[in-house]
């Protein structure tokens, strides 16, 4: 036996010394070790991305700086808070509409709306309103560039001022969207990202109809909840329609409606 087996290990032991390949056997299991550690890091990659994705998207949470989707507070309190614009078309009937209540709200203005009709921020701002920052352009944030964010942010606030805000200017992003560069960037300029806790308008078949909105707000609002609502455009035009009713509904239910800076103020 052994002189059967001997030979035949002295010609593998041959190849090898030759550089010849190495056996079926060993290159299927070197390859099998290959697939798996490759399907191991894409899968790892995958959920890295979905990570982020998630960070991104997080209403309640940023990698730096100070986050407010809603206030902890004993008051039956509320802010009652609009995105964009602003819309000089709309700006009569708005300002007429928070008038009749009595209430204040926040405006979460973008620069280059604001720069096209400053008229309509400095009477904002003249009836008691209080404006945010919403950036200059209302672009994606996620990715965007020290120096984009900077520029985004900036020309925004100087807007801001030259509408004759006074105070701090609180920042809501586009889409509520940010990753790193900006939270990093509004953290190291003191200020305070602003998110919400409920917003009809994301879901079509709520923003159909005014009592639909109306309805959703109700359903979901607590002390300390930030509402947003879209009413500048056209397109918005329920929303518009639902703030009456809706303040008069929240009133009904002992809420107090104001700004953002009134219901931080309530802070416990």
């Amino acid at each position: 036996m052994e002189a059967l087996v001997a030979p035949c290990l002295e010609r593998d032991a041959s190849r090898m010394r030759k550089g010849a390949s190495p056996p079926r056997h060993v290159l299927r299991r070197g390859a099998s070790s290959i697939a798996v550690l490759s399907l191991v890091a894409g899968l790892a990659v995958l959920l890295v991305l979905a990570a982020l994705r998630a960070l991104a998207r997080a209403r309640t949470v940023q990698l730096f700086g100070e986050l407010v989707p809603r206030v902890e507070t004993a008051e039956r309190r509320v802010a009652l808070t609009f995105d964009d614009g602003p819309v000089a078309a709309r700006t009569d009937s708005l300002l007429t509409l928070l008038a009749s209540r009595g209430i204040h709200a926040t405006f979460f203005v973008t620069g280059r709306e604001l720069s096209a009709a400053p008229d309509a921020g400095r009477r904002l701002v003249a009836a008691g309103h209080e404006l945010g920052n919403h950036t200059y352009s209302h672009r994606r944030m996620t990715l965007a560039s020290p120096a984009t964010v900077r520029d985004e942010i900036e020309r925004t606030d100087a807007a801001i001022r030259a509408a004759g805000h006074r105070g701090p200017i609180h920042f809501r992003p586009p889409f509520g969207h940010k990753l790193v560069t900006l939270p990093w960037y509004l953290a190291r300029t003191g200020r305070t990202t602003i998110t919400w806790d409920v917003e009809p308008d994301s879901y079509p078949e709520v923003a159909a109809t005014t009592e639909g909105i109306v309805r959703h707000v109700l359903d979901r609002v607590r002390p300390g909840s930030i509402i947003l609502l879209h009413p500048w455009y056209r397109s918005r035009a329920t929303s518009f329609a639902a703030v009456g009713p809706l303040v008069d509904s929240l009133r009904a239910r002992g809420y107090a409606v104001g700004t953002v800076q009134a219901l931080l103020a309530s802070r416990r």
